[in-house]
């Protein structure tokens, strides 16, 4: 089989130029809504979503399933922590014959059969239509934003109000390029220049949103919103993982007073443990990428309870 590209890195080796890792732009981006004529319409248990527990992007997806009481609208199939050669694999022990979807046991399976002519990403999160058999999307942030407002009977808190959408807006772009993204950006740098010149970007980022919240309970104010959920996945990850692997070790999160205190806060809010699996996360990142860690040891880690209020499991 050809390589391939998975979450936008060669499976041995970072997409890059000139050392800076570069992200691929999702190629899927269909819309759930409520018209029951439209393309792709907001129905319960039509729509399948490969996660993995790993992974920060399905994490801000599995969140929103958790937080709005979803989990019974859509179908999941969760990936294995360890990656192949032929990329993501299928988590055997979690698969449930009763959701009446192949069992396949590769993910490129999945777009092989719904997008036989795609040659691109085999990326996760993704969103299946199981009606048509047609890819819905491939990109994190439309998945939380259409589940956390398509589907009729949803609970928990409105993650997108319409008076702070604006201040929403413009905090996930200001985390997006140089902290979401940038923690990549300097573990699969190729030279230094683009490695140091990723890490300022992240510090500088992590000082700012200390500051900001010393101000504010959340991101965009008193309430937690869609915004939180894309930073915490990323600050959960930042000790555990990303100061060793990615060689962010300037500082921890822990070292910061108000990023603490808002991971541990976010952590404990009711529905969020059960979508954390450190362990897990842990041995997919060691494990998984070879060219950082050839060996494939996995560092003994922080501490037995990373995050007040949120179990380890599964620890080594």
């Amino acid at each position: 089989m050809a390589k391939m590209l998975i979450n936008g890195i060669l499976r041995d080796k970072p997409a890059q130029s000139d050392g800076r890792f570069a992200r691929v732009a999702s190629a899927f981006r269909g819309w759930l809504e409520p018209d029951p004529t439209a393309a792709f319409p907001a129905e319960r248990n039509r729509y399948h979503l490969y996660l993995s527990k790993a992974c920060p992007w399905c994490h801000g997806v599995d969140l929103v399933l958790s937080l709005k009481g979803l989990r019974d609208a859509v179908g999941i199939t969760w990936m294995d922590p360890l990656m192949a050669e032929e990329g993501w694999v299928i988590d055997q022990t979690r698969f449930d014959p009763a959701q009446n979807i192949p069992r396949d046991h590769y993910l490129y399976e999945v777009y092989q059969r719904a997008a036989p002519d795609f040659t691109g990403p085999i990326t996760v999160p993704l969103m299946l239509d199981t009606q048509s058999g047609k890819i819905v999307s491939t990109d994190s942030a439309d998945m939380m934003r259409m589940l956390g407002r398509a589907f009729d009977g949803a609970t928990g808190p409105e993650l997108y109000p319409a008076p702070l959408r604006a201040e929403i807006d413009r905090l996930a772009q200001w985390i997006q390029a140089p902290l979401r993204n940038g923690v990549y950006r300097a573990g699969f740098a190729t030279n230094q220049s683009a490695y140091c010149e990723a890490v300022t970007q992240v510090f500088e980022t992590l000082d700012a949103l200390d500051a900001l919240l010393q101000q504010r309970r959340f991101l965009a104010g008193a309430q937690l919103t869609e915004v939180d959920l894309k930073l915490f996945p990323t600050l959960l990850r930042f000790d555990p993982v990303y100061v060793t692997h990615f060689k962010l070790d300037r500082a921890r999160v822990a070292d910061y007073p108000a990023l603490s205190r808002y991971l541990a806060e976010i952590a404990a809010q009711p529905g969020i443990a059960e979508t954390i699996d450190l362990g897990h996360i842990r041995a997919h990142y060691f494990t998984s990428h070879r060219h950082l860690n050839p060996s494939g040891i996995i560092p003994i880690g922080p501490g037995p309870r990373l995050v007040s209020g949120a179990p380890q499991k599964g620890a080594a």
